[in-house]
């Protein structure tokens, strides 16, 4: 009889629902010599290295709003929470998280954050960074630490928040999220501008003047994206060029901003609502952490918070 190979047993997967399940997790793990691939929503795993890890686990049940003061523009949630359901709460209130990364709204808060994955509305309303006023997050030996928001002072005198956005995972699971809000535009309008190529200057002046837009994406001959909203191949004329358009603000503002447009070029009116979920997900760049260096601070900081390797290793390279 010929002997077969073995099938490889899965690994265990596990869903805590709150920082100290996780937490417990985490120290079995770290006394086992058990190593563990953490995410979110899922949506990501091919980024970065290969992780050597024998579990998995998902921020996924740790979700929900657990404290918002519309008045304040402030939110915090679990990090299971998606964007989905935090899109709900604040529309609600004429607010929103402006978060809004490239992908689509089944992704989780948690993840955005650890990944520091921005999008088209970045440079306007700001990185994740920027967003993110505090958190809550598990290291790799197990504590449970809370960084920034109502704290007074951080744990050992580090910028935690700024550290664990960014780091994928890999120094802390973050399981608990403190956000910026900021108020829904009252006008909201997007435009395809064609304009002449020779333009290209001026649009790009418009979009760090007074009239900003939320976001201005160039709609290159190479890109693929554009064809998802219906709009027709841009001109082999390579004279001409072709960007996507969100304006936002009072009717005053948004006014003046269309009026700077229009002078730039010829305007087409879309509907916003549908195609900026398209471009978030059909124009996202591949997601690679590229904002991550283990230079010999980061390391120093690693081996203070995961000293085992627990988290993710070698997902940002071997160290």
């Amino acid at each position: 009889m010929m002997a077969t190979a073995e099938t490889p047993r899965p690994a265990p997967h596990h869903a805590p629902a709150s920082a100290e399940a996780l937490a417990a997790l985490v120290r079995t793990a770290g006394h086992e010599g058990r190593r563990l691939r953490i995410h979110g929503a899922g949506g990501w795993l091919d980024a970065g290295h290969p992780v050597d890890a024998t579990d998995v686990v998902t921020t996924m049940a740790m979700t929900g709003i657990t404290a918002y003061t519309p008045a304040d523009l402030t939110l915090s949630c679990g990090a299971g929470t998606t964007l989905a359901e935090l899109d709900a709460a604040t529309r609600a209130q004429g607010q929103w998280c402006p978060l809004l990364p490239w992908g689509d709204d089944a992704g989780t808060v948690g993840a955005t954050a650890a990944t520091a994955t921005a999008g088209p509305f970045a440079t306007r309303l700001g990185q994740p960074s920027a967003l993110v006023l505090g958190l809550e997050c598990v290291d790799g030996t197990g504590r449970v630490i809370q960084a920034g928001g109502r704290v007074v002072k951080n744990v050992a005198g580090f910028d935690l928040t700024r550290l664990m956005i960014g780091a994928w995972g890999t120094v802390g699971i973050i399981t608990q999220l403190h956000l910026r809000l900021r108020a829904r535009p009252p006008v909201d309008r997007t435009f395809v501008l064609s304009a002449a190529a020779a333009a290209t200057a001026e649009v790009t002046t418009f979009a760090r003047g007074p009239s900003a837009p939320l976001a201005l994406l160039a709609m290159d001959r190479d890109a693929t994206w554009p064809s998802t909203l219906g709009v027709r191949p841009t001109p082999m004329d390579p004279s001409m060029r072709r960007w996507l358009v969100r304006v936002g603000g009072d009717a005053p503002f948004v006014s003046a901003a269309v009026d700077a447009l229009a002078r730039l070029g010829r305007l087409e009116e879309m509907d916003g609502a549908t195609a900026w979920p398209l471009v978030r997900r059909h124009a996202a760049p591949r997601a690679t952490p590229h904002q991550w260096r283990w230079d010999p601070l980061s390391l120093r900081l690693r081996d203070r918070f995961d000293p085992q390797r627990v988290l993710n290793p070698g997902l940002l390279g071997t160290v």
